[in-house]
């Protein structure tokens, strides 16, 4: 007899309270529902539930294994669902995070696109730094750099960004420019979240060099908008760097001792069925990100 027939008729009868009530919820027949049940039964080798004329209960073994079959009918029935209405047009609600930075430069500017080809989509975007739970927080979907990722998420990369040392031509004119990375205890230094130490890679090896300035932020669009404006040198992901800030005046330096990456990943929480829309978001920004950086 088929697993997945005497699986549901299970299922049925436990749902329905007895034997008659899955048969008129399946359509099928009494007969074959409790045919279908007692070959589960043989077939594992427990009773599954007592029986008497009155009542249908579940034994010990019965209810642990519902509680394990149900949600694997359930996923069944949903990837039945999606797969049927993969073919038509993607609606449902996404929940994606992403930095606030990186998010407003990189992932804001290509969600028109995504609406457009899915105008039924919804998508609910979390712009903010830090490391979201995200089963808690009930996100889909996890843009981050270089990401801390615990062991039940599935993780996507998708490219690289280096680290780039930053500062306005209009600084470097008043200020001179570093050459070494030394050279930048004698610099205004815009400090990121308390990140003091600046990692470079010189011809004998890794050296960090600690650095001050009269600015400290805890957001990459305000080191971003200080180094712009002049204020001082600023050490971000080079992915920020875009043709707005290059065209207002910001260049690198010390390039040639800087080789540290960070990867760009797509992640999401690891479970045994994902939707079709989140399958179809998550290849959407695969290729789009790789495309724009």
């Amino acid at each position: 007899m088929d697993r997945f027939q005497e699986l549901t008729a299970f299922v049925a009868v436990v749902e329905s309270g007895g034997f008659s009530a899955a048969a008129r919820r399946l359509g099928d027949s009494q007969s074959l529902v409790s045919k279908s049940v007692s070959a589960l039964e043989r077939r594992l080798g427990v009773q599954l539930f007592t029986r008497s004329t009155r009542s249908v209960t579940l034994t010990e073994h019965g209810r642990r294994y519902y509680e394990r079959m149900k949600p694997l009918l359930e996923e069944v029935a949903q990837a039945d669902g999606e797969l049927i209405s993969s073919a038509l047009e993607l609606s449902g609600l996404v929940r994606i995070a992403s930095p606030s930075t990186f998010g407003r430069l990189h992932v804001l500017p290509l969600v028109p696109k995504l609406l457009a080809l899915h105008p039924k989509l919804k998508l609910d975007l979390k712009l903010a730094d830090g490391v979201q739970d995200l089963p808690a927080e009930g996100i889909d979907l996890a843009i981050r750099i270089n990401p801390a990722v615990s062991p039940d998420a599935v993780v996507k990369r998708v490219t690289t960004t280096s680290l780039v040392c930053a500062g306005s031509r209009r600084y470097f004119a008043q200020h001179g420019t570093p050459k070494t990375p030394e050279d930048l205890v004698h610099h205004n230094c815009i400090v990121f979240n308390g990140a003091e130490q600046w990692a470079f890679e010189g011809p004998r090896g890794k050296l960090n060099v600690r650095v001050s300035g009269n600015l400290a932020a805890n957001t990459v669009d305000a080191i971003l908008s200080a180094v712009r404006d002049g204020v001082g040198i600023g050490m971000f992901y080079g992915a920020s760097l875009t043709d707005e800030f290059r065209e207002a005046g910001v260049v690198t330096v010390l390039d040639e001792f800087i080789s540290e990456t960070r990867d760009v990943s797509l992640i999401w929480p690891s479970r045994k069925f994902v939707p079709a829309r989140v399958r179809q978001v998550t290849e959407f920004f695969a290729l789009a990100l790789a495309e724009r950086l």
